[in-house]
Order: structure tokens, then C-alpha cells, then sequence
């Protein structure tokens, strides 16, 4: 299917909104399920919507046995996303015909009226909207033309009316501001506006004074200025090649910025300066990388975000010293705060890495401890436990409180607050990873095929397949679990997985995942209620629903 086809465009949306806008997918996927939504549109393409949990997924071709079927011929396409007109406008007639039972064409209204009130505001939405209609002259007409007559089909800011009339209103407001960082707040950087702030929509006529967000331009944005400042750390002076220019390397690799995001948009969520939360932001940056390192080379892994782990490339000696180096950098990057923030609050992140890195060993212990028996956990509990304490607190709970921490906030009771919300985040958030260790694209996910059980890790899927299996099945999988990491061959890591599949394992992690990540949800809008709807608040629930619409 061409991709200037409107299917097509559905699909991209979608995709993009999973991942830079996943509260919105989260509250669409709430309205459709469990309809099933075929969509026929005027170039003649046609796809089928549904949604699974909190995901909207997106299949191309005709619907067989959906429960509603909406035809769109270009006159409403043109209207699908503009808020300027009232609904009754947007049924012209032989424009548009819509079929199903009268609660499951109302609850579709209800999903595409949301994702039109919340997604467009988003620059990444308007740029693939803007990109089908340059590539469909002959549907939508020439591209608009800036002033002097120059034709500009990817503009973003034509002057000229488009003849779409969101397009037009989009483009003729506030230009100026569209490619400034703003300084206190890098994830602004998209200037697009939503109608949407958390709570309460409004037509395109009465738009508040309130930018968008993107999540991955705003984790995008927030990595970098960490990375600026790791760099500005690292000296650049000898030993270079065996110690200065290695720390550099993991930091370096291709990341989320998952841990900066928290911190800074925690710092700003309470009123604080981003610029505040920097160094405390690239203090755990150089604990988790100096923790990977190590990690690295307990598990005997190969890869790391694509690329050989360091023992493997530089060998076991170089490794582990700069994986010392890194943490001994996050240590003085911690006490480096105390000329800006001050006694007080510097002493409170020295509480609050300390306890981080407590919490980080003891979770690593009790993984290879189960490891070194032979062990695999009855209970999903243990797992919880496990995987909260290895990389819970770092990825998830302390960059909260090291963030709030920086604005000035250290009641204890108060920073308590972050703890239960995004330990379940978090903890669904490594199932996640877990599961894309067995199913995802290498290339992607930027790990060893399969790593997780050649190292035999004990995931979620290992403790289910062990709790579910028939005796026989449960003794070969002991069997390959108690072979060195070098005896393991690759067939016996797919024998493990074709067991997993066989007995449910993968369907039942991503379901917990699921469940886990939806409490975590609700434990967010309750425990954090008291903060002030910002910007930086937006940050972080698209955070938390993130894990609800992660593709897998």
C-alpha cells in the first residue's frame, strides 16, 4: 500500500502517538475497546482500528466482522481533525456513512473525537498530516506557496490557505516562537499547542497559552543536555585511551533518557529550575552506566545497546576500572551541587543516591544469588522485589525524588509519594524489556538475541514456565539453567523460548505488565494529585503511560 495513502497515515499516527503521546492513546484505547473499527476511506484504502488494553493497533486492509465500518470521502477527511466546526458540520451528505449499533458508533465518536481534541496539537501529527497532503496534489491541490510565490511543500508556516482549515489555524499561529528551546524547559521545544491540558478540552477559537509536549523530542531533549554535561565532567587528559575516552563510551550509546526526563520534569513539576536538576540528572546517568559495566560482566553478556559490552572489547581489567571511574564521577557530580543548591538539599541527594545505590546491589545479589543455585522463584512477588531493587529505584523512583529533591522539597513523606506509583511502572517496565529480550528485533532492542536466557536470567516468563511446566519440561530447563554461560549454545536459549510459548509465559508477562502499569497509572493521579497541572506534571504522565502503550 502506498504510503500517501490515508491507511497508511492512520497507521503512521498511531504509531507515533504510541510512543510521543501515550496518554492519549491510553484514553482513546479506553473509549474503542473492545470495538473493533473498520475504516473505508476515499483513495480506496482501507485499514481496521482496534484496541488491546491501553494500545491502539492499526491493521491495513478491509475489515472482516468489525462491530462499526466509517467510509470517509476526502470532504471529510479535510474536517477529521479540525476543531472549528461543530459535529453535526462534519456529516455532509454521501461524505460520510457510519454503521453499527448506536453504543459502539458513539463510543468510536467518543475515541476519534479525543484523539482530534488532544493528538493534533502534536508537531509530529501536523508534519505526517502535512507530508500525505504534499504527496496527493491531485486530491488536496497544489501545496500553499509562501510570500513571493515560492512554492514550499513541506513549509511549516505557508502563509497561503491550504484549503484544510486545521492546517491553516495551526500555521498561522505564533510562528515565531516554533524553533526556540525554551530555557527553563527544554521539552517545549515543540511548539505546537494542544487543546488538551490533562483535564479539559477546548475548540481551536479558545486555545489557552499552553505548549505541547512530545515525549521522545522532550527525552530526546533532556539526554542531551545531560549528555553536554557528563561530557564537560570527563577530563580530557591522559590516560585517555585506557580510562577517559572508555567512560565516555557507554553514556555515548544510543538511550532513552528515560532517567533524566524524571529528574529534570520532576524538578520542574515542583517548581524548580531545569537547569537545577542537570548535574543530579548526570550523576545517575554515570551510576547506571558505571552499574551496566559491571553488569556486564556478572551476566557475561555480549552486547550492549548494539555494540560489544565493554569486557568484551576492551577486557575484563579496563572494565571494571571504569566502571569504578563512573561511579566514582557520580559521587563528586553529587557534591559538585552543593555551590547551587546548597547545604541542605545537597545533603538530602547524598541520602537519596546513597539509598539508590543500596537498593541496586542488594537487587543484584538476590539475582545472581538465584542464579549461582539453580534457583528459580515460585512466586511473581519475588520478581517484583528483585527487579524494584536492580533497577526500580535507579530507572524509576529515586531520578523522582532526586528531581523534587533539587526543587527544595525534602519532606520525606512528601518524596514517599513517587514510591508506589513508579515502582509499578517501573517493575512493568523491565517486564516489558524482558519480553522484547525474547521477541523484539535486536537491531531495536539493542541487546543479544536472546541474551536473557543464555545469562539466565530469572524473568517473569522463566518463573511462570517453571510454575506451569509438566515435571519433565521443568527438569530440562533446569538442566540448561545450570550450564556455564560459555556451554550455552544458542539452541538451547530457542529450546527455553519454544517452551515459554508452548506453556504461555510471553502471553502471561505482557498481560502483568499490563495490569502492573495500569495500577501504576492510578497510583499516579492519586498520590502526585497534589501537584499543580504544568507542563512538567504532563512529562510525567506521559511517562507513566508510556509502559501502557510501548509496541511489543
Amino acid at each position: 500500500m502506498p504510503t500517501e495513502s490515508a491507511a497508511r497515515l492512520l497507521e503512521q499516527t498511531i504509531g507515533e502517538l504510541s510512543v510521543r503521546a501515550p496518554a492519549i492513546v491510553a484514553a482513546a484505547a479506553g473509549q474503542l475497546a473492545p470495538i473493533a473499527l473498520g475504516l473505508h476511506f476515499g483513495d480506496g484504502s482501507h485499514a481496521v482500528l482496534a484496541a488491546r488494553a491501553s494500545r491502539l493497533l492499526v491493521t491495513l486492509g478491509r475489515a472482516r466482522g468489525a462491530d462499526v465500518e466509517v467510509y470517509f470521502d476526502d470532504r471529510s477527511m479535510n474536517l477529521l481533525f479540525d476543531r472549528e466546526h461543530r459535529p453535526v458540520r462534519e456529516l455532509l451528505e454521501a461524505s460520510l456513512d457510519v454503521r453499527g449499533a448506536r453504543a459502539d458508533v458513539l463510543a468510536t465518536w467518543r475515541c476519534f473525537r479525543l484523539l482530534a481534541q488532544r493528538a493534533w496539537g502534536l508537531r509530529m501529527v501536523q508534519t505526517l498530516w502535512r507530508e500525505y497532503r504534499a504527496k496527493s496534489t491531485e486530491r488536496w491541490g497544489e501545496p500553499p506557496r509562501a510570500p513571493g510565490g515560492t512554492r514550499r511543500g513541506r513549509v511549516r508556516h505557508a502563509l497561503a490557505d491550504s484549503g484544510w482549515n486545521a492546517l491553516d489555524y495551526l500555521d498561522r499561529r505564533d510562528p515565531a516562537y516554533r524553533d526556540q528551546a525554551h530555557e527553563q524547559a527544554p521539552w517545549l521545544r515543540a511548539a505546537a499547542r494542544s487543546l488538551w491540558d490533562g483535564r479539559t478540552a477546548r475548540a481551536w477559537s479558545d486555545a489557552p497559552a499552553l505548549l505541547d509536549n512530545d515525549l521522545m523530542e522532550t527525552m530526546k531533549a533532556c539526554r542531551a543536555r545531560v549528555l553536554r554535561e557528563i561530557a564537560a565532567i570527563i577530563p580530557r587528559r591522559e590516560p585517555r585511551a585506557q580510562l577517559y575516552a572508555l567512560m565516555r563510551d557507554y553514556p555515548s550509546r544510543e538511550g532513552k533518557g528515560l532517567r533524566a526526563t524524571l529528574t529534570i520534569a520532576t524538578c520542574a513539576s515542583h517548581g524548580g529550575r531545569a537547569d537545577d536538576a542537570i548535574r543530579a540528572a548526570a550523576a545517575v546517568e554515570l551510576f547506571h552506566n558505571g552499574f551496566l559495566i559491571h553488569d556486564d560482566i556478572s551476566d557475561e553478556s555480549t552486547h550492549r545497546r548494539g555494540k560489544a559490552t565493554m569486557h568484551m572489547a576492551q577486557g575484563i581489567g579496563l572494565a571494571v576500572n571504569t566502571g569504578d571511574a563512573l561511579n566514582l564521577f557520580a559521587v563528586d557530580t553529587v557534591l559538585s551541587n552543593l555551590p547551587k543548591l546548597g547545604l541542605a538539599r545537597t545533603l538530602a541527594l547524598i541520602h537519596e543516591i546513597i539509598h539508590m545505590c543500596r537498593e541496586t546491589v542488594e537487587g543484584q545479589a538476590i539475582e545472581l544469588g538465584w542464579i549461582r543455585a539453580n534457583h528459580v522463584p515460585v512466586r511473581d512477588r519475588d520478581y517484583f522485589q528483585m527487579s524494584t531493587k536492580k533497577t526500580g529505584w535507579y530507572t524509576c523512583i529515586s531520578p523522582c525524588r532526586l528531581g523534587a529533591v533539587c526543587a527544595g522539597e525534602t519532606d520525606p513523606a512528601r518524596l514517599d509519594r513517587f514510591n508506589e506509583a513508579f515502582r509499578l511502572i517501573g517493575i512493568a517496565f523491565q517486564i516489558q524489556d524482558d519480553v522484547l529480550n525474547l521477541v523484539g528485533e535486536q537491531a531495536l532492542y539493542g541487546k543479544e538475541s536472546l541474551g536473557d536466557l543464555l545469562e539466565g536470567k530469572r524473568t517473569v516468563m522463566m518463573i511462570h514456565l517453571f510454575r506451569s511446566a509438566d515435571a519433565r519440561t521443568r527438569a530440562r530447563m533446569a538442566e540448561i539453567n545450570g550450564l556455564p554461560r560459555a556451554r550455552k549454545r544458542a539452541a538451547d536459549a530457542k529450546e527455553m523460548l519454544r517452551a515459554m510459548e508452548r506453556f504461555g509465559a510471553i502471553d502471561y508477562a505482557v498481560a502483568l505488565a499490563d495490569r502492573l502499569a495500569h495500577r501504576g497509572v492510578r497510583r499516579f493521579e492519586r498520590d502526585l494529585a497534589h501537584l499543580p497541572e504544568n507542563e512538567a506534571k504532563a512529562v510525567l504522565r506521559q511517562v507513566a503511560h508510556y509502559v501502557t502503550t510501548r509496541p511489543l
